[in-house]
């Protein structure tokens, strides 16, 4: 057994006494001024002890990863989904495709209940739930070729509750995708600059693809230079194309970037992994960990305050104006990704699966990638908690409440015990160069506020417009890469439903079976993201309470497959590392689906939503925000199909908890009449490091294996 040197003893118990200052801090402080750097303490201090202790522990004792078992993107390599793909450029697909919109809108939407509980579920949440549930997913669809998890729930749960996992999944994932693509759609409208840098990310992508795989491979480094330099030339350029005579050409009104976003989605979705999805996500990667990075530092540097109540009163009352609903169960819907994210379950068992070379990468790739996901929720939070609680409640109230005129805002969001004046207002929006700031819900407009507001500090007022247009542009290519990647997943996940019917869809890259599955998705994704783009209540406003519940009941299917799996596997006792997770999602998933399928209140209830709309209608009155009474009904059968979804796909999920919690007590009292769907073992010709840098051992390896790999 090896004893720790005392110097690592001293490292680790120096992180550990920052991580705890920070905590203390935060958890003590109330009336006064708190520095946003104590978040950040906490933050980092908590993530590298969980990284180092638990997450080591769940990887190499429960799991039990094997270096010397070869893994789906070895055995099935095709070149087209499965393709054995170096683990730092996988690192950034599986990063890019997991940060989506969650991490950065969830938690501006629930700073309103203030900073502290979003910090804590955000923080404890990732440790104990998210990561977990990221890595044991992938873990155990690595050990099936990739299988998608619906198909898991088939395979090892039974057909019953399969059936219901798969349905749920599916019907989940278009809903998610068709929520990303909305929040892209707003930050990339009538905006050249962003519209431009993003679309030239795609031709660096498949420059960087082909490079790698054909002019110089395994010249990851000589790669990543080049796309990052090519990067920082498409965002300067986005400035200049702004400016210029080819403004109008990117200027593009959002049912065009609908049209655009579908038809990239189809192409992303049916081309090689190697030659576009990995490629750009790869690259995405360094403008997403630099900005939160740099992020970061502004705070050491700047030091700004949390100016943000830690609780505020809406998180008691439930009546805030950004959403309603009290601080349990809501909060923890709103701050879905960040904390736990069961979208991210599709992704592990999706690409990722198909792509990792070693079992041993599960914990750097799925434990890791997510601890990242969570400090870009963590900055998203501190963003949107530095800013003046006045505009903060300014820019996320809806028009209906707070009217559309300075004066009038100053004067409702005062009423909420929020001082602010007109003249700050107008000067707010005036410092980004934005005609108004007022009402600009969704939480990225908020965010970019934050963020050039941070930034600024650091390099000089005078670039806060630059800052905040950056940030919108930023926010847009980070849900951007989730949008492929996803659309991919659910291409994966009808193939799989659709095996079970036709045998043919079983094998993903069947070529007519991938284009006319990529068709059926994009066009299902693409129905509601139009609906959301003509929705009168703002397309975010009604569709983003529905995101958080689905993907929260999604993390819920997710961790019962992974507790089923391992009470199966003869991992029953440590079947509470996925099982307590399972508990606690389910009673904050299924208590926000009763309110917002029955609640009296309609803010809340999406019935009573639709009961309060119809009657206006039977009298012929029109309701804000409505503007006609097309409008009017439009709420009505928007809210008719939000609160069904709602109750059907929690009625599922419950199927699916209720059938795992009887294969499992049918497997503890008589093991002999389960089995297992597991590949069987075969010796891996593969040789790669388990984390980012190679070990000693790694490295020596390498130079004695037979046929491995140049480079680790």
């Amino acid at each position: 057994m090896r004893t720790a040197k005392p110097r690592t003893i001293a490292l680790w118990t120096l992180v550990a006494l920052v991580g705890a200052a920070g905590w203390t801090v935060l958890a003590l402080s109330r009336d006064e001024e708190v520095s946003a750097a104590w978040m950040v303490a906490a933050a980092l201090g908590s993530y590298a002890i969980a990284y180092r202790f638990y997450a080591k522990f769940i990887a190499y004792k429960v799991l039990k990863v094997d270096r010397t078992r070869a893994t789906p993107a070895e055995r099935l390599n095709n070149g087209i989904d499965f393709h054995p793909t170096d683990r730092r450029v996988l690192l950034g697909h599986h990063f890019a495709a997991i940060a989506g919109a969650g991490p950065l809108v969830g938690p501006v939407l629930a700073a309103q209940m203030g900073y502290l509980p979003g910090t804590i579920w955000i923080i404890a949440g990732v440790i104990f739930a998210g990561a977990v549930q990221d890595m044991v997913v992938l873990f155990f669809s690595t050990r099936r070729d990739g299988r998608s998890l619906g198909q898991m729930a088939r395979d090892e749960i039974g057909p019953f509750g399969g059936a219901a996992a798969l349905l749920a999944a599916f019907a989940i994932m278009i809903i998610l995708l068709a929520v990303l693509a909305l929040v892209i759609v707003n930050a990339l409208a009538e905006s050249p600059w962003g519209t431009f840098s993003i679309g030239m990310t795609i031709p660096i992508a498949l420059l960087m693809g082909f490079y790698l795989r054909v002019l110089r491979p395994g010249r990851v480094v000589e790669v990543s230079l080049i796309g990052v330099a090519l990067l920082l030339l498409a965002l300067v350029a986005g400035r200049w194309v702004a400016e210029s005579s080819w403004a109008g050409t990117f200027t593009l009104a959002p049912a065009t970037l609908v049209v655009w976003l579908v038809a990239y989605g189809f192409i992303a979705s049916i081309l090689p992994v190697w030659m576009l999805l990995a490629p750009r996500d790869y690259l995405s990667t360094f403008m997403k960990i630099g900005t939160i990075v740099l992020l970061a530092l502004g705070v050491v540097i700047a030091l700004p305050t949390l100016k943000m109540d830690a609780v505020t009163d809406f998180a008691s009352r439930g009546d805030g104006p950004v959403f309603a609903g009290s601080l349990f169960p809501f909060a923890f819907i709103t701050i879905a990704c960040g904390a736990l994210s069961g979208f991210h379950a599709l992704i592990s068992s999706g690409t990722t699966p198909k792509m990792i070379q070693k079992e041993t990468q599960v914990r750097m790739i799925g434990y890791g990638s997510m601890l990242m996901e969570s400090s870009v929720a963590v900055m998203a939070l501190i963003a949107a908690s530095i800013i003046d609680p006045g505009l903060y409640f300014a820019m996320n109230a809806p028009a209906g409440v707070i009217g559309t005129t300075v004066e009038n805002a100053s004067q409702v969001v005062s009423g909420w015990g929020y001082q602010i004046s007109p003249q700050d207002l107008a000067q707010a929006a005036k410092s980004v160069e934005e005609a108004s700031l007022l009402s600009r819900t969704g939480g990225a407009p908020t965010l970019a506020v934050g963020v050039s507001e941070i930034f600024s500090r650091v390099t000089g007022g005078g670039l806060k417009a630059f800052w905040y247009h950056f940030a919108i542009m930023f926010e847009a290519l980070f849900i951007l890469t989730a949008l492929d990647a996803g659309t991919r997943v659910g291409r994966f996940m009808l193939q799989d439903m659709l095996g079970n019917v036709y045998r043919p869809f079983r094998n993903v890259s069947w070529k007519p079976g991938l284009v006319l599955t990529s068709a059926l998705v994009c066009g299902l994704w693409g129905y509601f993201l139009w609906v959301g783009v003509h929705e009168p209540l703002g397309g975010i406003n009604q569709l983003f309470p529905i995101f958080g519940i689905s993907n929260q009941l999604l993390a819920a299917v997710a961790l019962a497959v992974c507790t089923t799996l391992l009470v199966k596997s003869g991992r029953l006792k440590w079947a509470w590392i996925t099982g307590i997770p399972l508990a606690w999602d389910a009673a904050v998933t299924l208590t926000a689906s009763w309110q917002k399928v029955f609640s009296s209140d309609p803010k809340v209830g999406f019935f009573e939503q639709r009961r309060v709309f119809q009657d206006a209608i039977d009298r012929g009155e029109v309701l804000p925000p409505a503007k006609s009474m097309d409008d009017m009904h439009t709420v009505v059968t928007n809210s008719t199909v939000d609160g069904v979804l709602s109750a059907v796909l929690a009625l599922l999920v419950v199927v699916v908890i209720a059938d795992a919690a009887r294969v499992c007590v049918r497997h503890v009292r008589r093991p002999a009449l389960s089995s297992l769907s597991e590949a069987p073992y075969v010796e891996s010709g593969i040789v790669a490091p388990a984390g980012l840098f190679a070990t000693k051992e790694e490295k020596e390896e390498a130079r004695h294996a037979v046929g491995a790999e140049p480079r680790v």
